[in-house]
Order: C-alpha cells, then structure tokens, then sequence
C-alpha cells in the first residue's frame, strides 16, 4: 500500500470510528502545553506528558496526565515514549534567550530524534514554530517557508521537513508573537510589561505601525488538538492566528495606560539598547492569515481579542 494510502485509511478510520489517541506532549506543563493536555482531555484522549523533575510530575498527575520522566536535552530519553504513544504534540522548548540559537539547534535535534523514532509509522507528529520565521512583504500564509539562516528558529522548520522527507505525517503549528491568557509569564507580554516597568515608559519604533498577530492560549490549544484528530499529508503547515496584525503602538500604549506610564516612540536607533535582549521581536512586522488552516481543520478561534486581554486581570490583576 502506498504511503498516501496509509495516511488516508488511518485519517479515515479515526475520524468515521472516533478512536481516541494516547498523546505524548512535551512541555505539556507550560503555558500553552498545560491548555492542549486539557483540550485533549476534553477531547477524549488519553495524555502522556514529559517530566524532568518531580515538581513537573505532580502537576501532570494532579491534571489526570500520565507521567513520562525525560529530558529535552537528551533527546533520546523521549523515545520509549514516542513508542507508547498514538499521536506526539511537541510543544517543549529550553526558554533561555541568551543561548537562542543553541536551543533551537537542540530543538532540531529533538524532531529529528522523534521523527526517526516514527519512520514507517502514520503516527500525526506536530510540532511548534513562530510566524515570525516568515519575513516578507503583505500577507503571511501557511504556504509560505522561511529562507536564509536569520533567523535561528528556522532551524525547527528545516528539522521538520528532513522528518517529511523520512514519510513521517508531520504538521508544524505556527503560532503568533502574542499568545495570551491568564498565566503568561515569560510570554512576549510580560516581558513588554516588564521592560516598560524598568525603562518608566512604553516604548514603541518610530510610528509604531509594525505588525503583531496575536492568538488566545485557548484558541491554541484547540488547534493543537485538531491538528491531532484531523492531519493527514506531510510537512503541512498550519497558522494559530486569530487576528492578522495588531499596531504595536496600540499594544504600547494599553500597557502604559494599564501601568500608569507613558508611552514614547524612541528611534531605531534607540531599539537595542532600550529593548536589549527583546530587540529583534520588538521590531517584528508581520500581517498572517489563518484561513487555510480554518478552512482545513475547521479551526474558529473564538476568545478575547489581545487589547482585551490585556485591559483584564489576567496580566494587570486588581490590587
């Protein structure tokens, strides 16, 4: 039987039988890894998270996760779990900024550790990358596939397309600047929060016409699991964008309201040494659609919009 056939009779069968999956998660503790594990749950799925420490472990057991002890770093410790699982959603990643590209080279390493482990398998295997990969003029689509070495995250998309060519049925996920909700910590709100709290101003480039799109945790983690249930091809893109690009002077300018600051255009000139480390996604400027993703997965995001959230408690809690 070819592969395509492979793929369209294992699509079939889950979708016309309702099978549910056991899905290995990575980073199923994080911010948007602890949304998707309660997503597949509700979904009907069974859930094995990643755990390096005991701390990771209780909270998976205290969400009805199943444990598997493993560490990012060490690649293949995640196999035997692969192996277990139905489906793998990889959305674990070392947040250390000031090590980005040695991360993202792991990172790579890790898909292509995972995708070995699923060859001759038509296991749905997705994976997480940034819409900030695409650079380019007007609208960004789930066609589009980065060029150059800029930018290090890229180096996730070209793992994932060496996993393609091995036949593996895997998907890349790619999620906005701004993904939001309740809980964000080290996200790419808190930190404008936080920078704007040390600086004693909002800051935004020159006009501050640049582009972000933004998405819900939630409206993500329902994808994540439609990517699950309802993938098939290889190599897929899919687009978590609930709105295209948002001015990031509006974005400024509601965390300075919120904070009781002023908000300030500084120069590009100015970008690094006020944004230091946050310099390059500062001046980020992207439009991004999600329609073929909606069309494909019949995803509609339907939570708070970003200057919504943003107004709430969720990031600026009462006193």
């Amino acid at each position: 039987m070819t592969t395509w056939k492979k793929c369209f009779l294992f699509t079939f069968v889950l979708l016309k039988t309702n099978i549910k999956m056991k899905v290995f998660v990575t980073g199923a503790t994080g911010f948007i890894g602890s949304a998707t594990v309660k997503e597949l749950q509700a979904g009907g799925h069974k859930v094995l998270g990643l755990a390096r420490s005991e701390e990771s472990a209780q909270k998976l057991r205290e969400s009805g996760v199943e444990v598997y002890y493993g560490d990012l770093s060490q690649p293949k410790t995640l196999i035997e779990a692969v192996e277990m699982s139905d489906a793998i959603v990889h959305l674990g990643f070392i947040h250390d900024f000031s090590k980005f590209k040695e991360m993202c080279i792991l990172d790579g390493e890790i898909i292509e550790t995972i995708g070995s482990a699923l060859k001759g398998t038509q296991k749905p295997f997705i994976i997480t990358s940034g819409i900030g990969v695409i650079q380019k003029e007007g609208m960004v689509t789930e066609n589009d596939q980065p060029e150059g070495d800029g930018i290090p995250r890229i180096i996730t998309e070209r793992a994932a397309d060496k996993v393609a060519d091995m036949g593996v049925q895997v998907a890349v996920v790619r999620l906005p600047p701004l993904v939001h909700d309740l809980g964000d910590k080290i996200g790419f709100a808190p930190s404008l929060i936080g920078i704007a709290k040390a600086k004693g101003f909002s800051a935004f480039i020159e006009s501050g016409t640049n582009l972000w799109p933004a998405v819900h945790r939630r409206d993500a983690a329902k994808l994540f699991r439609l990517a699950v249930e309802k993938h098939s091809g290889t190599g897929t893109r899919y687009h978590g964008v609930a709105e295209e690009g948002i001015e990031f002077k509006k974005i400024a300018e509601t965390i300075g309201s919120k904070l009781g600051l002023p908000t300030r255009s500084i120069a590009a000139a100015d970008v690094a040494e006020h944004f230091t480390w946050f310099a390059h996604f500062a001046k980020f400027n992207i439009l991004a659609s999600s329609a073929a993703t909606r069309e494909t997965l019949s995803w509609s995001p339907d939570q708070i919009d970003l200057l919504s959230d943003l107004q709430s408690e969720a990031y600026f809690p009462a006193e």
